[in-house]
């Protein structure tokens, strides 16, 4: 027991402490201040981005004033920078490799950088670059007519990007675009929120190159008309420095989730699909536990959601990791079909493609999709079983397809367990008017006789 002398000395104690922790608090608020910037570099406003940032102290706020600035603007301690938005505030990279670089990699352990307001653009690679950093958020801006250096082709070479400050040891595999428009590589807790990504070679790449890109998420943003490659992709890439075989592991994009963005119109020239998780085949990839869910993906060149994972047992190589990906609640339509080694007969919805490599993909998750205007709604080649279920499969042509032995596959052991789905009309697969199944090893009874969602999606018919 404690004397009441005592228990005035410790309560005292725990006051003072946490009067300290009190005072220590409002001394970290106290110390982080607000720069300003304008162009004329008046009324105590610095005239340059990137002075600014010269200048700032960590949790310094800088707020951008309207105007436009030709700049590329190197960010490396935790800083928040705050455009007027309104399409007022510019960073113009004209001429050079991006409009912001958000630099984990020289500065290691970065963290709590915000990016709002802005519009990047016309920058000769990405607009906006993360390397090796940590609660990145990038919301409420304008992404528009990036990669905008000539002479960049799809190579499918491991190198190629050129080797100027930002690129080149960041980058493998990205030899037509250098990374798009917003680039995520070994980043974690990021938010990329709000914003407007158009005319870009691609729209957000999550990679893998210096470090496990895991727990970011991607929501409300609109990523429409880039031509050459996907509106969002997750993609596991060889590390930096392991370009040749024998290929190093991959570090991994895992755990990230993509959630009600808008996706349209993207990849149409080359080939990119609305979503896409990949691995490019340099090396045992991995992305896994990552979560589609709830985006509108339409009229994109590669199909609404496509998995890809290109090598495996089937060459004697190891297998890629593409195991618990969930896709659910997306409305899906009006995609072009997929191509090659993961081809289809026709446009696609969703593609889960082992291509011609034998890599199972497991654990998927295909669940209460909209799925219109497809030749094939959902396609699948894995030597696995994949579970899809409570999804509206209303193309009116084929609801569910095997699609292994028109990738020419060299292993064609999965089962497709295509039970409780809605097929168009309460008869099921091959009814009137119903989409109906293709291929081997398909389950579809029982069925649903009325629509999981689209009586009550907004968009549907």
């Amino acid at each position: 027991m404690h004397s009441a002398f005592e228990k005035r000395s410790i309560h005292g104690t725990a006051m003072l402490a946490l009067c300290a922790i009190f005072v220590v608090g409002l001394s970290w608020s106290a110390a982080a201040s607000t720069l300003c910037v304008n162009p004329s570099g008046s009324n105590g406003c610095y005239s340059k981005i990137q002075v600014a940032v010269d200048h700032a102290a960590i949790n310094d706020v800088i707020e951008v004033q309207p105007g436009t600035y030709n700049e590329y603007v190197i960010i490396g301690i935790p800083l928040s920078l705050l455009g007027a938005g309104d399409d007022s505030t510019v960073i113009d990279a004209t001429g050079l490799a991006h409009g912001i670089f958000v630099n984990g990699f020289d500065h290691l352990g970065l963290h709590d950088v915000t990016i709002a307001g802005l519009t990047v653009r016309n920058a000769l690679f990405e607009g906006i670059l993360v390397v090796s950093a940590a609660d990145v958020i990038i919301r409420d801006n304008q992404i528009v007519n990036n990669d905008k250096s000539p002479g960049l082709l799809f190579t499918g070479a491991n190198t190629g990007c050129p080797d100027q400050p930002g690129n080149g040891i960041y980058e493998t595999d990205e030899t037509g675009d250098c990374g798009g428009a917003v680039h995520l590589v070994g980043t974690v807790d990021a938010i990329v929120s709000g914003n407007l990504i158009t005319g870009n070679a691609d729209g957000v790449l999550i990679s893998d190159e210096t470090g496990e890109s895991r727990g970011n998420l991607l929501t409300h943003n609109v990523v429409k008309d880039n031509p050459l490659e996907c509106g969002i992709v997750l993609a596991s890439h060889p590390p930096s420095g392991h370009t040749t075989p024998p290929f190093a592991p991959h570090h991994g994009v895992d755990n990230n989730t993509v959630a009600e963005n808008v996706s349209s119109g993207n990849g149409v020239q080359i080939g990119g699909s609305g979503a896409g998780l990949f691995s490019d085949g340099a090396g045992p990839g991995q992305v896994m536990n990552n979560v589609i869910i709830g985006n509108q993906l339409t009229s994109n060149g590669l199909g609404g959601v496509a998995l890809h994972t290109h090598v495996g047992p089937a060459f004697g190589l190891p297998p890629d990791d593409m195991d618990g990906n969930v896709i659910i609640g997306n409305v899906i339509a009006g995609n072009l079909a997929d191509q090659f080694d993961t081809k289809t007969p026709g446009s696609v919805g969703i593609n889960i493609n082992s291509g011609d490599g034998g890599t199972p993909v497991r654990g998927t998750v295909i669940s209460r999709n909209i799925i219109r205007d497809e030749d094939v709604d959902i396609a699948v080649n894995t030597p696995a079983v994949v579970n899809l279920h409570l999804n509206d499969l209303l193309g009116g042509k084929t609801g569910v397809a095997d699609v292994c032995a028109l990738d020419s596959s060299k292993v064609c052991t999965g089962r497709i367990d295509a039970t409780e789905n809605y097929w168009g009309c309460p008869a099921g697969p091959g009814g009137p008017e119903c989409s109906t199944t293709s291929g081997s090893d398909i389950r579809f009874t029982p069925w649903l006789q009325k629509p999981v969602l689209s009586s009550s999606d907004p968009g549907g018919n």
